[in-house]
């Protein structure tokens, strides 16, 4: 079982781009950031506060993917310009570039010995090529759509990739052959990724949901429907243990893949949130949206064990019903976002089944209906549309420690009878319900106050005006 974790807490946020941000990732050693954006333009991000952010401009178009090598020594970038480029992270802004698809380039990565880069575009092929003189190697043309992302495996032997054709294939690099599809029936994956362990993959779906798969036995082992709008990109902790995903709702949500289950969710960006990555050490993440703004964060998260420890075999009697999250946390934009912590015991876990707020306010509202009030922040989504069969997470696979009673129905020490288990289980399902629904009610109220109050402060702004023009 993890222990305590201190809050995710924003230290930094960045602003330069002059449109959508659309991919980030972190150098190795935490000195710098890489952004590509909507503008054309890659910016090179110094985290010491007295360096200057470096511009380059070379691509003609939109930059829809941005990576460091693993050394840091270059960063490679992707655009509907076709072509990619390989950039020196300097002052300087240095790079080569070259036509690597008949069609925009969505995506590149890496290869972990940093030999190697693997693109997808919407030609729709995926191309591996050699980071010395960019030498084409080969190309793998399975897919009927366009490719979104490609990724290597943490040991270089497969490359997972997903396309608008609603499949995700996993493809052998030597024999580049594909040795299994999985199938996304409800939408298409923007984004895929492998568990640090390369036992799993994780995918980040146009239906709102992200799932995860073991490569072997080619199950699903976790399905978490949270988000309300669709999940733009995702990316492991290093340990393995937790998962970071961004969204068009405007919130980046932190799981616990032990667990299985909702652990944060984090307000900041002002519109969709559309991307986000942790640092090589998982202390930081960073996330990238439509309001041109990269936002820094440190994580705060317990590592536990290492990624190859984290145990991902299928469990089918591990089921929660609804997000078991042990706390949601609301960010206002700005360098002085606060973060509110509601804390529960076993028997009253928190309920976050709306996670956009109110406009005017960031809250957290735990069982008992008691709510904190942050600093004034932007307006979000009112939640009231959302209900609670929406926000199940499904999770088979994990080892559970969750305090939900279902996890303690069949308890070795034979302690709860299965049918007394299954009827605590539902009354705290409608309890559960009862509460997002006063939540829901709450916030209604809210909503009603704020816009009352603003009626009447522009009816006396009105009245002054009619008044001091009379008077002129």
């Amino acid at each position: 079982m993890t222990s305590a974790l201190s809050d995710p807490t924003l230290e930094r946020h960045f602003k330069g781009h002059r449109d959508n941000v659309t991919s980030v990732d972190f150098s190795c050693n935490m000195k710098q950031i890489a952004t590509g954006s909507m503008d054309s333009c890659v910016m090179i991000w110094n985290m010491k506060p007295q360096m200057r952010a470096y511009r380059f401009d070379g691509h003609k178009d939109a930059i829809l993917s941005v990576q460091f090598s693993p050394s840091g020594h270059l960063v490679a970038s992707t655009s509907r310009d076709k072509t990619v480029r390989l950039w020196v992270p300097s002052m300087k802004a240095e790079s080569t570039v070259f036509r690597a698809h008949t069609g925009t380039v969505r995506s590149v990565n890496f290869s972990g010995d940093g030999q190697t880069l693997v693109t997808t575009s919407d030609d729709k092929t995926i191309k591996v090529w050699t980071v010395h003189r960019q030498k084409f190697l080969f190309s793998l043309n399975q897919h009927i759509n366009w490719v979104r992302c490609a990724k290597f495996s943490p040991d270089d032997r497969l490359i997972v990739s997903s396309s608008d054709d609603k499949t995700i294939k996993l493809w052998d690099k030597n024999s580049r052959e594909c040795i299994h599809s999985f199938y996304e029936h409800a939408g298409y994956a923007n984004h895929v990724d492998f568990h640090p362990s390369g036992t799993c993959i994780a995918a980040a779906s146009t239906d709102n949901s992200v799932k995860v798969w073991d490569i072997r036995s080619h199950k699903m082992l976790q399905h978490y429907q949270v988000h309300s709008g669709v999940v733009n990109g995702l990316s492991f902790h290093p340990a393995g243990n937790f998962l970071i995903t961004a969204s068009n709702d405007s919130t980046l949500k932190i799981l616990d893949l032990v667990e299985g289950k909702l652990l944060y969710t984090l307000h900041g960006h002002q519109g969709p949130a559309t991307c986000v990555a942790f640092s090589r050490t998982g202390e930081h993440f960073a996330s990238g949206g439509s309001d041109e703004q990269v936002m820094v964060w440190k994580s705060n998260l317990d590592s536990g064990e290492s990624g190859n420890d984290v145990r991902l075999q299928r469990n089918t009697t591990s089921s929660l019903q609804g997000p078991s999250a042990s706390s949601t946390a609301h960010l206002p934009f700005g360098s002085h976002a606060s973060l509110l912590r509601s804390q529960t015991s076993d028997s009253a876990e928190l309920c976050n089944g709306q996670d956009s707020q109110t406009a005017s306010h960031t809250q957290v509202r735990s069982r008992s209906g008691s709510r904190s009030r942050a600093s004034q922040s932007h307006t979000s989504r009112d939640p009231s549309t959302r209900s609670s069969s929406t926000q199940q997470t499904q999770t088979q696979g994990l080892p559970q420690h969750t305090p939900h009673p279902q996890a303690q129905t069949q308890a070795s020490d034979g302690g709860v009878p299965p049918a007394l288990a299954s009827t605590l289980e539902h009354i705290i399902g409608q309890l559960d319900i009862l509460t997002q629904t006063v939540a829901i009610l709450e916030q209604r109220l809210t909503l009603t106050e704020d816009k009352l109050k603003e009626c009447m402060e522009n009816q006396m702004e009105i009245g002054l005006h009619l008044q001091s023009r009379d008077q002129a």
